[in-house]
């Protein structure tokens, strides 16, 4: 693979018009997602979960247009621009951006930070979707909205501009000689282990849906009530992440063109490795294959692939999403059994998990000196920093604006509840066992 180097670069014609028709895909993944989630819930709550999607894409981009996308500070100038520094042991350690509210400026910025800045909103718009999924059949569409103004106004603008826009982790190899610095160019921590983490607090706070953990050390299964929307998003979601895995490579580490071809080719390495593998992990736990969990396996590989795809080899995006599909099935187990989180999605193995792997995988394979280093600091810092400021601020705002819906809003289901109709009204639902 070509060094990896970040520099200041302007985009030639060419190069912007392919970064813009990437971004024009990248929803593809917000979609897929969407339907994922949808998927993996209750037939009773399948409605409220899709306009949830919705409901939380478009709270994400406002207040992140708001207020967000100042602090990241990709406006005025090239990104890694404006920021609040602070010398520390003689380095600089910018921690906030500084750029002007509003998207003043906007017309005026550089090519380069107009294209940035939309990526931007197109991941915390994907980040949004990985907790409210989380929180499928009993959280409410206010508090989704309301956990989705907090990371779009604070927990992604700060690490997005630690790891996008010149921040202290980006800037490890500059002051500490560590590699490239913190290598993010897909999203891995700043869209999928953020977006992991954050469903790992609402799991925390929230709470497991009742009659899912009758018994200490027992766990009932409540499969998924649509299989064929779970696959086909995990379709429409390699299109999207081929095009945030494209267009992050140009725009976060100033990929040449040459290497794009074998960036798109390691992401969809690593996705089918993955599903592969969890095809035959559950195929020999199990007897036969899980189509949910197989999902999952897809999901998990592009998600490690956010970090991965654009500094590895072919051969090592293989190895890439063989752990991760291995893993995948595993962790759902384990985070199920032995934790006792309610994940209906499985957020925190595919988005949190799967996006450390990756993050960490960029280190061993790069292959640049102190890169690993660089990129176990930054995973650090997400563990360390960036989950309990989730956690404290989701624990502040629970108490406002309460998540969780009443016991007779889940029984009867969030369709009923919020909405006042179903998804199916042709259908009777009927209810489960553990409410009668």
């Amino acid at each position: 693979m070509t060094p990896l180097v970040p520099v200041a670069s302007g985009l030639s014609e060419s190069t912007f018009a392919l970064c813009l028709v990437l971004l024009v895909l990248a929803p593809l993944a917000i979609a897929g997602v969407a339907l994922i989630n949808t998927g993996l819930g209750r037939s009773r709550s399948a409605a409220q979960a899709l306009l949830g999607s919705l409901v939380v894409v478009a709270v994400a981009v406002i207040v992140f247009a708001l207020v967000g996308a100042s602090l990241i500070g990709n406006l005025p100038g090239t990104p890694g621009g404006a920021g609040r520094i602070f010398q520390v042991a003689g380095k600089p350690w910018n921690w906030i951006g500084a750029g002007p509210f509003l998207l003043i400026g906007l017309g005026s910025a550089p090519l380069e930070s107009q294209l940035a800045l939309i990526f931007e909103f197109l991941a915390v718009a994907l980040a949004a979707l990985i907790p409210w999924g989380s929180g499928a059949d009993r959280l409410k569409l206010t508090a989704g909205a309301a956990i989705t103004a907090v990371l779009a106004a604070i927990a992604f603008p700060l690490i997005a501009h630690w790891t996008w826009t010149g921040g202290w982790l980006s800037q490890l190899g500059v002051n500490f000689s560590l590699g490239a610095g913190f290598l993010d160019p897909g999203g891995a921590a700043s869209v999928h282990v953020l977006g992991g983490l954050s469903a790992l607090a609402i799991a925390w706070i929230a709470g497991s849906r009742r009659g899912k953990f009758p018994k200490e050390g027992f766990s009932t299964a409540m499969p998924g009530h649509n299989a064929v929307y779970v696959l086909f998003g995990c379709l429409l979601a390699l299109v999207g992440w081929l095009a945030f895995n494209l267009a992050g490579a140009i725009l976060w580490i100033h990929a040449p063109l040459a290497m794009l071809p074998v960036t798109a080719l390691n992401t969809i390495l690593s996705a089918s490795t993955a599903v592969a593998a969890t095809f035959v992990v559950t195929r020999i736990r199990f007897g036969k294959p899980d189509a949910s969990l197989c999902a999952n396996g897809w999901l998990t590989g592009l998600v490690a692939s956010s970090a991965a795809a654009a500094t590895v080899t072919p051969i090592q995006s293989l190895l890439v999403g063989l752990v991760a599909g291995i893993a995948t099935p595993l962790l759902v187990e384990v985070l199920e059994l032995a934790v006792s989180v309610d994940d209906p999605s499985g957020a925190l193995s595919v988005h949190a998990v799967g996006g450390l792997w990756g993050l960490i995988a960029a280190g061993i394979f790069t292959g640049q000196p102190g890169q690993f280093i660089a990129q176990l600091v930054g995973v650090a810092a997400l563990l360390g920093l960036i989950l309990p400021l989730v956690y404290l601020l989701f624990w502040v705002l629970n108490r406002w604006v309460p998540f969780r819906v009443d016991a007779d809003g889940e029984r009867i289901g969030m369709d009923l509840h919020e909405l006042g109709g179903g998804a199916y009204p042709e259908f009777v639902i009927h209810r489960d066992d553990s409410y009668r």
